[in-house]
């Protein structure tokens, strides 16, 4: 009997290797609803107004996450909770959204790839500053090598100039990170569907109003389907299904670690450039994405210390 109550440290081990490996692939899934957001966006502010597109998202999302909230009858979050909640809303409801909203108004999706290649570096700091995990410096190594691959390729894939809309692009960097650190915080206490839903549904009375405003005076019924198809796929899909796969990664492997995923999510965005909105994809690509594979496999051996 007593032998079965000393914890074998291989089995914890491999626990924590089968916990990080969920947390990746569910990171992954994220990565893969986020990657089509600069494309669907661009569809989207080719007839609405882009502050329209980028706070009525929230707004749209908010429906189903009230629903999912109310009918698993969620507690309320504690109150040592809620003004990371806040700290992420203010991240990943508005500041994301309206920066990157705004830098799709003038560049083309491929070329704000960019925002996707500097995200995992920028994460990783947030999630030092704010979560309390302490990547390795061979970690740091990794994700600037990473980093360098996917900004290299996404400045050529958008023809390697600089515009105006960088600045929003650097802005929407800023934002995503922090409000990805606080939500991943969150998100280890009440689970990342949870985390996401009330996020959403606590800037909707803020956000509501504004919105309504937006729609009376910014001739909305004048955008045609594809417009509309654009403002669902960031409503529904960027901001609240990729976010639930996003934040249950992020709780279950860390915020460091399975942010390297991002390091794909550029790729995503030139597919979906190339799908959704007819931009073209170099053969070369090919290329950078098995260098980018490769610095995720073996970035994800680095160690990253979690209090």
């Amino acid at each position: 009997m007593a032998s079965r109550l000393i914890r074998d440290p291989h089995d914890a081990s491999a626990v924590n290797r089968d916990t990080e490996a969920r947390g990746f692939a569910w990171g992954l899934l994220g990565v893969a609803v986020f990657g089509l957001t600069l494309p669907f966006t661009r569809l989207a502010v080719a007839g609405l107004d882009p502050l329209f597109v980028a706070l009525g998202r929230a707004v749209l999302a908010a429906l189903p996450a009230g629903l999912a909230l109310a009918a698993m009858r969620t507690p309320f979050p504690p109150a040592g909770l809620r003004s990371r909640l806040f700290l992420a809303a203010v991240g990943v409801v508005v500041g994301f959204p309206v920066a990157a909203t705004f830098a799709m108004t003038t560049a083309p999706a491929s070329h704000g790839a960019v925002v996707l290649g500097l995200l995992p570096l920028a994460t990783a700091l947030a999630g030092t500053l704010r979560g309390g995990e302490r990547p390795s410096p061979a970690f740091w190594a990794w994700a600037a090598a990473g980093s360098a691959v996917v900004v290299a390729f996404a400045l050529r894939a958008g023809g390697g100039g600089l515009s105006q809309a960088d600045a929003w692009l650097a802005l929407a960097v800023v934002f995503a990170a922090f409000g990805y650190a606080e939500g991943a915080v969150v998100a280890r206490s009440i689970g990342g569907w949870q985390t996401i839903s009330w996020i959403l549904v606590l800037s909707a009375p803020a956000l509501l109003p504004v919105v309504v405003w937006l729609a009376a005076t910014t001739g909305i019924a004048r955008a045609d389907a594809s417009a509309w198809i654009g403002f669902v796929y960031v409503g529904l899909g960027s901001m609240f299904l990729g976010f639930l796969a996003w934040y249950r990664g992020l709780a279950l492997g860390g915020t460091a670690r399975v942010g390297q995923t991002q390091l794909l999510q550029g790729f995503f965005t030139i597919a979906g450039g190339w799908a959704v909105a007819g931009e073209g994809v170099e053969p070369e690509s090919l290329l950078f994405l098995a260098a980018v594979v490769a610095i995720v496999a073996l970035g994800r051996r680095a160690a990253v210390q979690r209090r």
